[in-house]
């Protein structure tokens, strides 16, 4: 007599892709859940571009080759990357980790990387598309023109959205709770707010500080960002500013796979 046995159904495998956007989806199932970021995330930009338009009003703006609604839409897109990626993730970083899903993601077949990545994809989408709305509104409403170099533009949005991610992830190590994500955030938003153009010009300084403030970690995006939408650098500066947003993204990814903490810090 023979037995017949049968197979056991092998697991599917997966792949990069779909581990991506399996995270992905969760990550914005949460996200959605969280008004309090979802309310910073659409409506506090605005509110930063009324409140710049009115100081910018105030600003000899000549010497930079801007007009106010243009610094004021620029500076906008700014603050869309530093609160909807930079401030929103290091939250999202810290509650995952010390809710345990970072530690428990690790025991599966997804990479750290695929986790960083996957946990960032929906902050980093609604950036870019809130991004997309400000250019389109600068372009209708506003007396703009459309990008002068969209290739520019959308190079300085993907840089801006990788660097403030590892970023986040840094910051992140130093951060206890999500609490205290406010504070730990607070430097790099003030810096970026004052010397990276999104709040002022770096051409109304003098020389000397708009050196300095070119080697700030979110300069070099927002220069990107500048020349792709109106067009006012020049080859030189932009291979600066491309230099400098790749060095600090290197460097902070760097940090990321030297200190990041996957366990809860208690």
């Amino acid at each position: 007599m023979t037995t017949t046995t049968t197979a056991a159904p092998s697991t599917p495998r997966t792949t990069p892709l779909t581990r991506l956007t399996a995270l992905g989806r969760a990550e914005l199932t949460l996200l959605v859940r969280n008004r309090t970021a979802i309310f910073v995330a659409l409506l506090m930009p605005a509110a930063m571009i009324m409140a710049m338009k009115s100081t910018f009003e105030k600003i000899d703006l000549k010497s930079t080759g801007l007009t106010v609604a243009g610094a004021a839409l620029i500076g906008g897109i700014g603050t869309v990357l530093v609160q909807a990626v930079y401030m929103n993730m290091v939250a999202a970083y810290v509650a995952r980790r010390e809710e345990l899903v970072l530690k428990r993601l690790r025991t599966g077949e997804v990479t750290d990387g695929e986790i960083l990545a996957g946990t960032a994809l929906p902050a980093g989408a609604l950036a870019l598309a809130q991004s997309a709305v400000i250019i389109v509104a600068g372009t209708a409403f506003f007396g703009l023109d459309a990008p002068d170099r969209p290739e520019l533009l959308v190079a300085g949005l993907l840089l801006g959205v990788m660097l403030l991610t590892a970023l986040a992830a840094v910051t992140s190590v130093i951060t206890r709770t999500v609490q205290t994500a406010q504070l730990t955030t607070l430097p790099l938003f003030l810096v970026s707010m004052m010397g990276s153009g999104l709040f002022v010009p770096l051409e109304i300084f003098p020389d000397g500080l708009a050196r300095v403030c070119e080697l700030l970690p979110l300069t070099g995006v927002m220069t990107l960002i500048r020349a792709g939408w109106l067009g006012t650098s020049d080859g030189t500066d932009l291979l600066g500013a491309a230099l400098t947003g790749l060095v600090w993204t290197a460097a902070a990814v760097f940090a990321v796979q030297r200190w990041f903490r996957w366990d809860p810090r208690r």
